[in-house]
């Protein structure tokens, strides 16, 4: 036993003091936050990219570490493990830090350097990381996490790179290259880990307590996602984005409600989907979050992301489970899989109308892609550097780019996620096998003592629900 918890502390100082070094050989401050860098004074005084991205920053942070983490509380004897573990993405922030900084050693003279954007995108993939532990919650080792995280990074950095930098696509809110890319990552994980005692525990559910909790990180979710998908938009281009998201969440929480009492045969709300499906219309609008899509198209994004997610919770989630033999233990697909694809459609479609009477003469700063003239004449609008597609592409050109990078996205996903899933297999990363360490706290924590006598059979006999609304006692 001593072993087995040793290993996780092993590996993440190893990890550590490997990032220790990489860090003081590679990486140092950009130079709008270097002390030696001497500022240009503007017409009103020198311009910090802090006063302009820290509070989209915080908010972002607060999804990741507040907003992720209590959403996944609603299992009721593994609450200290979805809150825990997910505080490990400060591992993920390092990595990602590292790795997309690996990325673009050619543009800095060989240094990774560090900004108030990079904070940004660090959370962001992080974020894609956290998705994927969706699918496995209660499932899976710490030791498992932190190993599908290494490698998770690599490959959503990579797609990323394909997709925005080498494909042209435009992706403001990450529904493509985080939502959909972490869902099915997870899944294929998920799949490949499958065990029957993991698909029936009798501890796979909810009570009172836990999906209040969850609630918690609902609504933390649903009041910041506007900052998410506008962080790193800029000028009109975030105000849109803040717009229609803020619009697309309001319509998909309506049609969340209306759509949960349909689906329930006395007409009451199940507090899974609420919990859920009402942030689906923030992943919905991500793609085309910053695009001329209109108040009126943020509303039926977000009103068919409702409906979508909220079918997917009642109808595809067990029929996934039974069929595929595929176990996602908080509704990824539903969430932020099947929702992701939507945006990537609808950038498709938004994309094949741009042109200048709609855009103006910001057209070429929301698609780099179209502007005639050559190669490399533009910077890319998220890493700075230059643009690496041949421009004046036509702008069904650009929804073909569009439907490209979201076929390369599920590629990348699903074959990564099949690798991994056999990486996670092996019997050195402690993975839970039996059902008594299978969606249970105590495997990995020091309880307190009430909850330890509950786990030695002290407790009052109770029978709380699933996590999809069966009582125990049918499992």
């Amino acid at each position: 036993m001593a072993w087995y918890r040793g290993k996780l502390a092993m590996f993440l100082l190893i990890f550590q003091a490997i990032f220790l070094v990489l860090f003081g050989v590679l990486v140092e401050y950009d130079p709008a936050a270097d002390a030696r860098t001497e500022h240009i004074e503007e017409e009103h005084g020198y311009q910090n990219p802090v006063d302009f991205y820290y509070a989209m920053f915080q908010d972002v942070h607060v999804m990741v570490f507040v907003g992720f983490g209590f959403l996944m509380t609603f299992l009721r004897k593994y609450s200290f493990s979805s809150v825990g573990f997910n505080f490990l993405a400060a591992f993920m922030i390092e990595w990602a830090t590292l790795m997309r900084g690996f990325m673009e050693l050619g543009h800095h003279h060989g240094k990774i350097t560090v900004n108030i954007e990079s904070m940004i995108l660090a959370d962001f993939t992080a974020a894609t990381v956290l998705i994927s532990f969706g699918a496995l919650l209660g499932k899976i080792s710490p030791l498992q996490l932190i190993i599908m995280a290494f490698i998770e990074v690599i490959l959503a950095v990579v797609n990323e790179y394909i997709a925005l930098e080498i494909f042209g696509a435009v992706d403001v809110g990450g529904s493509m290259v985080i939502h959909a890319f972490g869902a099915y990552f997870g899944l294929t994980v998920a799949r490949v880990l499958a065990t029957e005692k993991s698909r029936i525990s009798s501890k796979e559910g909810s009570n009172y307590t836990s999906d209040l909790f969850s609630m918690i990180g609902t609504i933390f979710l649903w009041l910041f996602w506007p900052s998410f998908n506008s962080a790193l938009a800029a000028e009109d281009a975030r105000h849109r984005a803040v717009l229609n998201t803020y619009y697309s969440l309001a319509a998909c929480c309506i049609v969340t409600f209306a759509f949960s009492s349909l689906f329930n045969k006395e007409g009451k709300m199940q507090m899974e989907h609420i919990q859920n499906a009402t942030l689906a219309g923030g992943v919905a609008v991500g793609t085309t979050a910053d695009l001329m899509i209109f108040p009126w198209g943020a509303v039926l994004l977000g009103s068919l992301a409702g409906f979508i997610t909220t079918f997917g919770f009642h109808y595809v989630t067990p029929w996934m489970s039974k069929k595929l033999k595929i176990h996602d233990t908080c509704g990824v697909n539903n969430l932020h899989g099947m929702p992701g694809i939507v945006a990537a459609l609808g950038g498709a479609v938004v994309a094949s109308l741009a042109d200048k009477d709609l855009y103006g003469r910001n057209l070429y700063v929301m698609f780099p892609a179209l502007k005639p003239g050559g190669e490399g004449e533009m910077e890319d609008m998220v890493t700075g550097s230059p643009e690496k597609m041949m421009s004046g592409r036509s702008a069904s050109g650009q929804a073909g780019y569009q439907l490209a990078a979201l076929a390369v996205t599920l590629v990348i996903a699903i074959v990564g996620g099949l690798v991994t899933g056999f990486v996670l297999k092996l019997p050195f990363w402690n993975e839970p096998k039996e059902d008594d360490e299978l969606f249970d706290d105590h495997q990995n924590w020091e309880l307190p003592e009430e909850e330890e006598r509950m786990i030695n059979g002290n407790s009052p006999s109770k029978k709380p629900l699933t996590k999809h609304g069966e009582a125990e006692d049918k499992v």
